[in-house]
């Protein structure tokens, strides 16, 4: 029988799992922060903490792994792989390979070895595989470097710099004055922008849910931030595609995050979809709801060449920590 170990690292928990060739749990470890940006030593002990708890209630060694897959956070740039490679490497398991957690997010999402995801949370990320596993990603890493302002707390800004607006009157009326006011305890805008601009206080990033309310409630400022937003995502996600010869192939885009899974606009991900259908026209988007960790068995399983039918996929894509 053949064993496998996935693991997804993240800046606040690191998730570790073993399973058998049929998706089967023999173990499961659990620990904090895996993200080396954070801190390298910490993220190293915690990854391997996590790793040795899931091979001791599996009841077996490194060794006796066929494959391990390893989605880290934090793997954005060569010169962070420089740092992962041999970090990984120096924990022994003989047959491993490292990806973005991105990229096991998208893999969770669908039953193909490649497509593309849109990361959408508290920051923006996206990402694509194509069928000869070549990958890319743009690194999320802000409006400085090329980055909408999608991601929940650049869309919390967009909603609060809208209330500004109208207020000193450069920009519209918007429903979303009163709606921030509520949100925030505010009872007058000249207060809430004097305590932000002096540092009493700052823009909470849960304004995000009041932009969405206000959107749905058809706030025509609001709406217009989401479409803004939801294009600058598509172009995101279709330029790495149309980089990867991808834009003819049928494949998923998985959408990841908070946002774009619990928020739930139509209005963003219709003006996402308008842009897919143009530029990617046979992808299909679809939402994440499986633990991304099942994407970093799935890819251990593709890694070993192992054909994974759909029940042990469907196994998989239902665990939970």
């Amino acid at each position: 029988m053949r064993k496998y170990l996935g693991v997804d690292a993240g800046g606040s928990k690191t998730h570790a799992v073993v399973v058998d060739e049929r998706g089967s749990v023999l173990g499961k470890g659990i620990s904090g922060n895996g993200n080396h940006q954070i801190d390298r030593e910490v993220a190293e002990r915690n990854i391997t903490a996590a790793c040795e708890a899931a091979l001791l209630e599996a009841g077996i060694r490194k060794e006796e792994l066929n494959f391990a897959y390893f989605g880290l956070a934090g793997a954005d740039r060569e010169a962070d792989y420089e740092i992962l490679r041999p970090m990984i490497g120096s924990m022994g398991y003989p047959r491993h390979e490292i990806a973005c957690d991105t990229m096991i997010g998208m893999r969770a999402g669908t039953d193909r070895s490649y497509g593309a995801a849109i990361i959408c949370g508290t920051g923006f990320n996206s990402a694509a595989r194509n069928k000869d596993g070549e990958e890319l990603q743009y690194g999320g890493f802000g409006f400085k470097y090329g980055d909408g302002y999608a991601g929940g707390s650049g869309l919390a800004l967009l909603a609060f710099r809208s209330v500004i607006r109208a207020w000193d009157g450069r920009g519209p009326q918007t429903l979303l004055t009163s709606m921030v006011l509520e949100h925030t305890g505010y009872t007058s805008v000249e207060t809430l922008y004097e305590d932000v601009l002096y540092g009493k206080t700052s823009v909470p990033s849960s304004l995000v849910k009041t932009l969405l309310e206000a959107a749905e409630a058809g706030d025509t400022v609001a709406v217009s931030i989401l479409e803004t937003e939801g294009e600058e995502l598509a172009n995101a996600v279709c330029t790495l595609i149309e980089r990867l010869g991808m834009e003819n192939d049928a494949f998923d885009i998985v959408y990841i995050g908070s946002v774009l899974n619990k928020g739930r606009s139509s209005i963003l991900t219709n003006a996402i979809e308008r842009i897919v259908a143009k530029r990617a026209p046979r992808a299909r988007c679809v939402h994440l709801n499986a633990d991304p960790v099942a994407g970093a068995l799935l890819s251990a399983m593709d890694a070993d060449g192992q054909v994974i039918d759909a029940e042990t996929e469907s196994r998989l894509k239902s665990l939970s920590f």
